[in-house]
């Protein structure tokens, strides 16, 4: 089956948040892309709100359920009092738990998954306690014993970083041992009965080889490159762009 593409919402926000107006909406834009293919919405509620503000889960959550009721909420973050809380209130399909500092500009790593072992087990338990499918952010570096262990604290998914590979848009030769590793980390992931989405600098250019190599990829987020394509394409156009360059019939 061709994965799923969830949107993330983080850069439409950013953009609103420039102006203290309504526009662009992130509940309208979050139409468009689920009207035109995507399988879900995305959000990453930072605790100074510096794009999704905390305000916005409910609207996303309502715009799903009274409007698109296959489509499911993804919520990323770390794990703290507040994320959990935050998370309780608008009842995710999904969240994806990412190790970052609340002062990072973006993810830019995956989980120690060694070091912060007991913590996750703890995370991943409230979580899917309020009955969340829970997805850890990993590394893509072929770890496979890392790997062992998302299982082991009870993940039900990986999220492959993928930062490195898109990074190489402008050095195309670099792509392939990244590609490689990826590749394996995920068929670790299957083989032990994890699911694999993965994110961070998809393209509809780089995203073709990335589910060739992994044809049993779940889901991607895309936000940043989404959006840019969106200012050219407009919000319709590029999510069918990015739902065919996953290898969907649109």
């Amino acid at each position: 089956m061709p994965a799923n593409l969830s949107v993330n919402l983080n850069a439409i926000a950013m953009l609103r948040n420039r102006r203290d107006l309504l526009w662009p909406s992130v509940e309208a834009l979050g139409r468009i892309a689920l009207a035109s293919g995507a399988s879900g919405l995305t959000v990453h509620p930072r605790p100074d709100q510096r794009h999704i503000r905390f305000s916005d889960l409910p609207v996303i959550r309502n715009l799903i359920d009274d409007e698109f009721p296959e489509a499911e909420f993804n919520i990323e973050g770390y794990p703290t009092q507040e994320f959990f809380e935050l998370c309780a209130g608008a009842a995710p399909e999904q969240v994806t738990l990412v190790p970052d500092d609340p002062a990072q500009a973006t993810s830019d790593h995956g989980w120690d998954f060694r070091k912060h072992r007991a913590f996750l087990t703890d995370a991943v338990a409230q979580l899917k306690a309020m009955g969340c499918r829970v997805s850890l952010f990993a590394d893509g570096d072929g770890d496979a014993e890392a790997i062992d262990i998302a299982k082991a604290v009870g993940a039900d998914r990986i999220e492959l970083y993928t930062g490195p590979y898109g990074g190489c848009y402008d050095a195309p030769e670099r792509a392939a041992p990244i590609l490689d590793a990826l590749g394996r980390t995920a068929d670790a992931a299957l083989a032990i009965g994890l699911a694999v989405n993965a994110g961070h600098d998809l393209t509809v250019e780089n995203l073709p080889a990335l589910v060739k190599r992994i044809p049993q990829l779940a889901e991607v987020s895309i936000g940043h490159g989404l959006t840019a394509d969106a200012l050219e394409y407009g919000m319709a156009e590029t999510v069918r762009r990015f739902c065919r360059a996953c290898g969907q019939a649109v």
